[in-house]
């Protein structure tokens, strides 16, 4: 399986413009013909272009320079330069591109999904046709053609996903994501096994909803510590969040407000999204009691009880995700209607 891979640097340049072109004509019966010196030639632009097939920017680490093509230089008999073939650098849905020194975003392929034009190419010099006059009828200037632009690029690539789960390692979040969708990852009776996000698409009623499983969250995470943090940016696209808490575990009723306070750490955004806590593992003895509690202490949130293997409340929970995500989209269409600048 290709390796995940969500940032890449890479070098970009365009193509320098061709050499404009001092010639003269020089026919059988025009011995001392004028200027006939052509234009040199457009370098190529740079392109970032979408592609929908990609999942990763694990193509960016075996390729990282992408340079345009320079354009021709001009010839004698008015003859202009080629063009330079542009360059186009394939990247996914969610890709954000920033500058590799300053880290100012440059731009957002999860809000803008056209190709971009990012570095045009150098202009062609002109040849001495153009600088004929009445007191010059032999020009011997031509100017050269302009430089292309070079740049380094930091690609990074943000999942599009309308749910994401955020939960401790072994809550259940893989097996939860296999059950809903048609992903398969890696499930296994230990912590860590998601090293990597996986994305799966949870249909209900001809209705496609993107669920996003990243790695497990641990306590200090927002202070480095861990796997989960990293991936974090993958589920800041998304329009709700479902925290997943393991009611097999003895510290069932402290998960919610310690992976709240890691996520504010990181994002004070993402705490601000719609959200509903499921509680995990309603197979096992004694959970039916510990999500009574959970219930008790949270009174205020939506908290539901799941069961993987014997598929008890993933009908009530999943038909609730669906409204979730109709809400939420509702509430950013409406939004972006709001602030939309008037004419």
């Amino acid at each position: 399986m290709e390796k995940f891979a969500d940032e890449a640097l890479i070098e970009v340049s365009s193509g320098a413009g061709g050499n404009g072109c001092v010639a003269f004509r020089r026919e059988k019966y025009v011995p001392k013909g004028g200027p006939s010196g052509g234009d040199g030639g457009r370098g190529g632009d740079v392109l970032f272009v979408v592609r929908r097939n990609l999942r990763t920017l694990a193509h960016l680490r075996h390729k990282r320079h992408f340079k345009a093509e320079n354009g021709r230089d001009g010839e004698g008999g008015g003859r202009y330069g080629r063009n330079g073939e542009n360059i186009a650098v394939p990247v996914p849905p969610g890709a954000v591109l920033k500058d590799a020194d300053s880290g100012e975003l440059i731009h957002d392929f999860g809000k803008d999904k056209s190709d971009f034009l990012f570095l045009k190419g150098g202009n062609g010099g002109w040849g001495n046709i153009h600088f004929k006059s009445s007191v010059n009828q032999a020009p011997r200037k031509a100017l050269p053609g302009k430089s292309g632009e070079q740049r380094r690029i930091r690609v990074e690539l943000q999942l599009m996903a309308d749910i994401g789960f955020v939960g401790f390692p072994n809550a259940g979040k893989s097996s939860l994501l296999e059950k809903c969708t048609n992903a398969r990852p890696k499930i296994a009776p230990y912590p860590f096994t998601t090293k990597i996000p996986n994305l799966g698409v949870l249909t209900v009623d001809d209705r496609d909803v993107i669920l996003a499983d990243i790695p497990g969250i641990i306590e200090g995470a927002s202070e480095g510590l861990g796997l989960g943090i990293r991936f974090l940016k993958h589920i800041s696209r998304t329009l709700a969040l479902i925290f997943l808490i393991d009611l097999s575990d003895d510290n069932y009723l402290v998960a919610f407000d310690a992976l709240y306070k890691e996520l504010e750490s990181f994002s004070p955004e993402l705490v601000k999204k719609p959200r509903v806590i499921a509680g995990s593992k309603l197979d096992v003895e004694n959970t039916a009691e510990r999500l009574r509690k959970l219930r008790e202490k949270y009174p205020h949130e939506t908290v539901f009880g799941l069961s993987v293997f014997s598929s008890e409340g993933l009908a009530d929970f999943t038909a609730f995700v669906m409204k979730l995500v109709t809400e939420a989209e509702n509430s950013e269409k409406t939004h972006a209607e709001d602030t939309e600048p008037q004419p």
